[in-house]
């Protein structure tokens, strides 16, 4: 009798316990979905995409004189009908929307050049600081000269958004686009920096 009398407590303490637990892991699976890929991080992305959106379609529209437009889908049916977490960029020109993947190197490099501006000052806005420096390492290769004038066009309308701007290029036509140039040059002694 005292046996059964203990186990009837111990079976009170434990199922005490075990609520206790069960109220712990639901605390717990609440906190799993909350910072899931589905919970807070997708809402902080989703806040974010239409201000990069915005400031990628600004400068997207001087650099292609209105041409490209871009629009960012976080979400995608699937062929059974469910919904999944995607970020796919579609892309609208004169001859249609279509996916990124659809475009040309030097299409892709102009949208490529302002969703990383936009991207860098919605962080630098988050952070509570500014963007001071761009610098763009051998971008023009890929664009034919008028993409390369829409480009140069752009970085001049920028510019004062920016302290300093850096263009690294090895093309010659670019030499002349840029009110002041650093051109480095190779020699038997070593690299020889001039400033013109």
């Amino acid at each position: 009798i005292e046996t059964c009398q203990r186990q009837a407590v111990r079976q009170v303490e434990l199922t005490e316990r075990r609520d206790k637990l069960n109220q712990a892991r639901g605390l717990y699976d609440e906190l799993k979905l909350a910072f899931g890929k589905k919970g807070v991080p997708a809402m902080i992305i989703e806040a974010a995409i239409p201000e990069i959106e915005d400031e990628a379609n600004s400068l997207l529209t001087r650099i292609t004189g209105g041409r490209m437009h871009l629009r960012f889908d976080t979400q995608r049916e699937t062929v059974k009908g469910d919904t999944v977490e995607t970020l796919d960029i579609k892309i609208a020109d004169e001859l249609g929307t279509r996916p990124y993947e659809n475009y040309s190197g030097g299409e892709q490099f102009r949208v490529n050049f302002a969703v990383r501006i936009a991207l860098s000052k919605l962080l630098a806005r988050r952070a509570g600081a500014q963007l001071q420096t761009l610098v763009v390492d051998e971008g023009f290769g890929a664009l034919d000269s008028t993409g390369r004038d829409k480009l140069v066009e752009a970085i001049n309308v920028i510019q004062d958004d920016f302290q300093r701007i850096l263009i690294i290029t090895h093309l010659d036509e670019l030499k002349d686009a840029f009110p002041v140039r650093i051109e480095v040059t190779k020699t038997g002694n070593g690299s020889q920096i001039s400033i013109v």
